[in-house]
């Protein structure tokens, strides 16, 4: 008998529908049909409208806000699809929560990022794409094939594509040391020069600009990060910068969490624009914000891996 290749069917979680029916549009896919609901004592109960027997199965689901039910969700989806005998599946994590708790900072502090790698991989995971993980190494934790995406190529095309932009105008500013990497690779990219502030954190959620390392004098600069989520750190750098005599500043970062007040303090700030991603979901944000679409990015990742092709071409 000869061998026939499974059937590819692709599912959405309900954590960002609206990404998923873009990511769908740009494969020239239908999204599979899929109830959920709850019980009265707010259990999720989910159920399959369509056979997935010996099919490969792929699931879009942001584990943002609420944090938790999202990924209560993505497991028993897993686990749905699993017990109902798909070939592979494959989760597609746009925005992959607790991945800011990535080590032991202090000395009874837990690991959730890598207690999430494998609560998914128990749950029956094949394979995992994400957009831009919080920290590379997080890779590691998952005994499975990880494709981690980077969301720079989405804000690379704004720039280029703007008539305005003026490479000799701007820096790009990395808002702390660990983010180096990431930012130098769009300033490359950008044919930019390349700032650093130095920051520390003296708790949570708080974070002091000791140092900007780097020339920003009458420069148009753009903060360039992975994660906006209460934006206080954010600002902090945008008054460093303004006080070394930066001409203005614009922020962009692909996962825009924007909890805790993020919003507001952002609207409120010096800061010109703010551009993220749709990785997390938002509707009726001010007008210095601006959605950026990452769907045919993710769509054509998720056409590599169903014909075994190259992912890190769509970086280079």
């Amino acid at each position: 008998m000869p061998f026939i290749r499974p059937e590819m069917k692709f599912f959405s979680g309900s954590s960002n529908p609206d990404l998923a029916e873009k990511m769908a549009g740009y494969m020239n896919i239908k999204l599979g049909e899929i109830e959920r609901g709850r019980f009265a004592d707010g259990e999720i109960n989910l159920r399959i409208g369509e056979t997935v027997r010996g099919h490969d199965v792929f699931i879009v689901q942001s584990t943002c806000l609420p944090v938790n039910d999202n990924l209560m969700e993505l497991l028993i989806m897993i686990d749905a699809f699993r017990r109902a005998a798909a070939n592979t599946i494959t989760i597609i994590i746009p925005y992959y929560g607790y991945a800011r708790q990535d080590r032991k900072a202090k000395g009874r502090d837990p690991i959730s990022a890598k207690l999430v790698a494998n609560l998914l991989t128990v749950a029956g995971a094949s394979k995992v794409i994400t957009v831009d993980l919080h920290a590379s190494q997080i890779q590691g934790f998952f005994d499975i094939p990880l494709d981690n995406l980077q969301a720079f190529p989405v804000f690379l095309n704004y720039y280029l594509n703007n008539s305005d932009f003026n490479p000799d105008e701007y820096v790009v500013v990395s808002p702390d040391v660990g983010g180096v990497k990431r930012a130098r690779k769009f300033a490359e990219k950008l044919k930019v020069p390349l700032a650093i502030l130095d920051k520390r954190r003296p708790k949570d959620n708080v974070a002091e600009i000791v140092n900007v390392v780097g020339d920003v004098k009458n420069k148009r600069t753009i903060l360039f990060d992975d994660i906006i989520d209460t934006a206080r750190s954010l600002v902090g750098a945008s008054e460093a910068l303004f006080s070394k005599g930066a001409r203005s500043i614009e922020a962009c970062a692909a996962h825009g969490v924007l909890s805790g007040g993020g919003i507001k303090r952002l609207n409120d700030s010096g800061i010109e624009k703010v551009l993220i991603t749709n990785t997390v979901p938002h509707v009726n944000l001010p007008e210095k914000f601006e959605i950026l679409d990452i769907s045919k990015l993710l769509g054509e990742a998720v056409i590599r891996v169903r014909k075994n092709l190259s992912v890190s071409i769509l970086f280079k």
